[in-house]
């Protein structure tokens, strides 16, 4: 039987870098709904305040690596998520981020678009919360299914 501290750590680390990781591994271990929305909320928060504090240097470290190797800076990818913020701004990047971008992915890309980071906190939060609510009920009413019973 695992310790309820290292439950509450494994949901929070997991939604450092993957946010569904968080309440899929806190419903599965047990834990109940307010305990896991708020540490995969605590979890994505983390990574938002630490990488919009070091993104800009981050994306300084990553683009000269990228010129050594050549790589393409825009990928297919990359170009979409701009389209996203032209239209949406940092709302819809914010919205995306624990679905499709991970908590570190979104915030950096934020960064990278010049979002002040008093923003980006903003946006992340209210997107954190509004997904870990979401993610965690449906982790906690569906998550039997994902677990087969023999």
């Amino acid at each position: 039987m695992l310790h309820p501290a290292v439950k509450c750590a494994s949901v929070f680390l997991l939604s450092t870098v993957k946010f569904l990781g968080g309440p899929l591994a806190g419903t599965s271990m047990g834990l109940h709904f307010w305990p896991t929305m708020g540490l995969t909320v605590a979890g994505m928060m983390t990574s938002v305040f630490i990488f919009s504090g070091i993104g800009r240097v981050w994306m300084q470290h990553r683009q000269k690596q990228r010129r050594l190797r050549r790589e393409p800076i825009f990928t297919k990818r990359s170009r979409n998520i701009i389209k996203v913020f032209r239209k949406f701004g940092m709302g819809g990047i914010a919205f995306l981020t624990p679905l499709l971008l991970t908590p570190i992915g979104g915030t950096v890309i934020a960064t990278l678009l010049g979002v002040p980071r008093a923003r980006i906190l903003l946006h992340m939060l209210w997107s954190a919360v509004f997904w870990g609510c979401a993610l965690t009920f449906i982790s906690v009413h569906f998550g039997h299914m994902l677990h087969h019973h023999h």
